[in-house]
């Protein structure tokens, strides 16, 4: 009777354990503890302290150090990540990961590839995981200069590596696109004109290619891109990203007049772009953490969808995962690129075609494409937008490349701030390749901040080899001014931090030339730039970017230990990547196969 009661118990519960999701089988799925031991923990505070071991509980840090004879509940997670360097998760302070997300096709991040083989190992590998005849994608983030062979594939190699899938590229720099035969038949089966090796002819554009690509787009097809884009951020060890903002899609309705942008990797309907994003992170499927801005391009003198977004709106509104944090990096519309020219029919420009990614990147060239209004001053309703801006309380980033943008931009400031104090609300210039000493100092005085971007690692080519490239990261850290890091991507480069911080160590570009001297920083200087330095520009700064008790449980275990020149090299800083990320105490990202240990 015993064996009967027991044989039908047995039975009922795998009965239940068939019907009940994977995920509901695991009685710890719930727990947001995890022990971190027998590692280099560089906490970032302001002391730099390091230690060995580290415990979250409930999703925060709880004890630094060895734990004692405190109490851990059963369901922490305890992992020996085996004498590796840890730090605090890596935070971009200024991209457009929103973008990234959501590019059209598969993604392919060629950020890392050296040769032309790397190329068709990382596209034959994304093969394996796209389904039959997916349309395969790379859309920024590569030059040509970074491969051993200093040139782009054929499309007879790019068919070796997808011979069913297409497959097409738009790097970086002047190379212009790169395609397989069964892209090249596709595009021109949508009515666009190519060449015979795989180019634009001179009525084609990439915004062209963007507008057939995104045509295919669904809820579902941006929802899996955007699960893409944050599963490779986590492995990088980046875990929160700060976008700057959308640029107007042109034919988007109720704009009133505002500017806008032809078809491009940054530019979206701004009344729906953010969706797919909402929807990812209310599944619960959002690994990593974003802090949007809104983009301005307001054209009329009463700035009619900046004053709506103010009323309607109040900052900081979201949770941990997605939150609206700011204004910019435009609050109106500001020439030079930014507005494009509608209808798309029309040929568009390199700098014209990308949106802003590619006209921020042709200003860094001395193209002048999003440079601003070079020579004169900002638009006539610039002012009046950030005066409702502090008004309303909002943090705002504004673009500046050249050091005359950046003073003017300052000037406006400095009569905002007369009227209404912005010393809390953390605004700051962006980009900042060229700045002067007393424009750091007057936006110093007035509790601003900076935030130089390390783009220039992949779009500073060409033009006098001796002319540094910016920003000058030496100059702005000695200045004692709030400064944060990040890349200014995705538009303009790629997003891997790493590739960002050998930049700011090195003043190298994705060539190994130096563009950058005399502006180099210290390893740790860049670390504290992608950690314990971002928080403050979104007031966040008693949350994420250090180790300390209180704060968000967010860790980043490195591949080798970064902080050791004699382990890793200058030149192999381009190479780390996480093995462990864990985000709110859960582990998002493992390449270590660490088990819960007794």
């Amino acid at each position: 009777m015993r064996m009967r009661k027991d044989l039908l118990a047995a039975a009922l519960l795998a009965a239940i354990t068939m019907t009940v999701p994977a995920f509901a089988q695991d009685p710890c799925s719930w727990s947001q503890d995890v022990r971190l031991v027998n590692g280099k923990f560089y906490t970032m505070d302001t002391k730099n302290t390091v230690v060995n071991e580290v415990t979250i509980q409930n999703g925060k840090f709880a004890y630094l150090g060895k734990l004692g004879n405190r109490k851990l509940n059963p369901c922490t997670r305890i992992i020996d990540v085996g004498g590796r360097t840890v730090v605090p998760g890596l935070i971009d302070g200024h991209n457009h990961y929103g973008a990234l997300g959501m590019v059209p096709g598969y993604d392919v991040r060629l950020e890392t590839a050296w040769s032309i083989a790397d190329v068709l190992n990382l596209i034959r590998e994304r093969v394996k995981t796209a389904p039959p005849r997916g349309f395969l994608t790379t859309m920024a983030g590569w030059n040509a200069i970074q491969f051993a062979e200093k040139r782009a594939p054929t499309i007879a190699e790019l068919d070796q590596a997808a011979p069913n899938n297409p497959y097409f590229g738009y790097p970086n720099g002047t190379t212009g696109p790169i395609m397989n035969s069964r892209a090249k038949a596709y595009l021109q089966a949508k009515g666009l004109k190519i060449t015979a090796d795989g180019k634009f002819d001179q009525t084609t554009s990439q915004s062209d290619v963007f507008r057939v690509l995104r045509a295919d787009q669904t809820m579902e097809t941006m929802k899996r891109g955007i699960m893409d884009a944050d599963t490779y951020s986590v492995s990088l060890g980046l875990v929160t990203n700060v976008d700057g903002g959308l640029p107007y899609l042109c034919g988007s309705p109720d704009l009133k007049g505002a500017s806008e942008s032809p078809h491009g990797m940054e530019s979206f309907n701004p009344w729906t772009a953010h969706r797919p994003w909402l929807a990812v992170n209310s599944e619960g499927k959002l690994k990593g953490r974003v802090r949007f801005y809104w983009y301005g391009q307001d054209t009329r003198p009463d700035i009619p969808l900046l004053t709506e977004h103010l009323l309607h709106t109040f900052p900081y509104f979201g949770d941990d995962k997605i939150r609206f944090s700011g204004i910019g990096e435009r609050p109106v519309s500001w020439g030079g690129g930014f507005g494009g020219n509608c209808p798309e029919s029309q040929p568009q420009n390199t700098a014209q075609a990308g949106g802003r990614g590619q006209g921020a990147q042709g200003a860094a060239q001395g193209g002048g494409g999003g440079g601003g209004q070079q020579g004169t001053g900002p638009p006539e309703n610039f002012e009046r937008a950030l005066m409702l801006i502090a008004q309303y309380g909002w943090s705002f980033i504004h673009h500046a490349i050249q050091a005359n943008e950046s003073k003017m931009i300052m000037e406006t400031m400095e009569r905002v701030n007369k009227v209404y104090p912005i010393a809390n609300l953390r605004w700051s210039l962006l980009h900042t390749a060229d700045i002067s000493d007393d424009t750091l100092n007057r936006l110093k005085a007035m509790g601003a901040g900076v935030q130089p971007n390390a783009y220039p690692y992949i779009s500073a080519v060409g033009g006098n080899a001796t002319a540094p490239a910016g920003p000058p990261f030496r100059r702005i850290l000695d200045n004692g001014i709030r400064v944060t890091g990040g890349s200014g991507c995705v538009g303009v480069c790629g997003l891997n931090p790493w590739l960002m911080i050998y930049y700011m160590v090195t003043g190298r570009n994705a060539a190994g030339e130096m563009k950058n001297a005399g502006n180099q920083i210290t390893r740790m200087e860049a670390l504290r730039l992608y950690t314990a330095a971002p928080p403050w520009f979104f007031k966040e700064e008693d949350k994420l970017g250090s180790i300390e008790v209180g704060k968000l449980g967010d860790v980043t275990v490195l591949s080798a230990d970064y902080t050791d020149p004699g382990k890793v090299s200058d030149q192999e800083i381009r190479n780390l990547k996480s093995v462990l990320t864990v985000v709110d105490g859960k582990v998002v990202w493992d390449t270590l196969n660490s088990k819960r240990l007794p």
